[in-house]
């Protein structure tokens, strides 16, 4: 049964994750928030590993997921379930887009799911600073609004933005800096 239930939550992500990998993690804090089957914590690890390794986000973080929840046939099924919507879109979209493409509501439709995809992604954007640059357990327990900031999270992410507008490397580069200062300079 934790197959079937793994194949058609990833088979809902893959369907409606419009956008991109990032446009994944609203499902992926869902499925965190409702079967607890990973938390929110792990999900921004897994973040930051799909994003260091080959491939999508959504389909390594579905991977990842399956294989915790269910084992390796777990993370066969979870990743299968994310692509098998792709696949199905995409033969479909082969055949009518030609067809349709130009057609008004066809584009009205399009020019629809843009910005709700960007929300889609700016709200999964909170999520992820919330849990790396702010402390909200220490603001909780000691309503302290200088205990809310992480400072050296929060240094190093504007250290991380100027260098990577600054010099233009690969994505790559910045990651292994960030993890090297982190082992460095201990716990954030």
């Amino acid at each position: 049964m934790i197959y079937l239930l793994l194949f058609v939550e990833f088979f809902k992500i893959g369907l409606f994750s419009i956008g991109g990998g990032l446009a994944t993690l609203p499902f992926l804090y869902h499925l965190a928030d409702t079967y607890g089957w990973i938390t929110s914590e792990e999900l921004l690890d897994m973040i930051a590993v799909a994003e260091s390794t080959p491939g999508p986000i959504g389909i390594n973080t579905a991977t990842f997921v399956g294989y915790r929840t269910a084992g390796p046939l777990g993370g066969i099924i979870a990743t299968l379930g994310t692509v098998t919507p792709s696949i199905i879109i995409i033969v479909l979209i082969a055949y009518y887009f030609m067809k349709f493409s130009e057609h008004p509501k066809v584009r009205a439709g399009f020019n629809g799911v843009r910005p709700a995809v960007v929300g889609l992604i700016a709200a999964a954007g909170y999520e992820v600073v919330k849990i790396s640059l702010l402390n909200t357990e220490h603001f909780v327990d000691t309503l302290d609004l200088l205990n809310v900031i992480n400072y050296k999270a929060v240094a190093l992410f504007a250290a991380m933005m100027f260098i990577c507008y600054r010099f233009k490397k690969h994505p790559i580069v910045y990651i292994v800096i960030g993890g090297l200062i982190g082992i460095l300079v201990g716990p954030f």
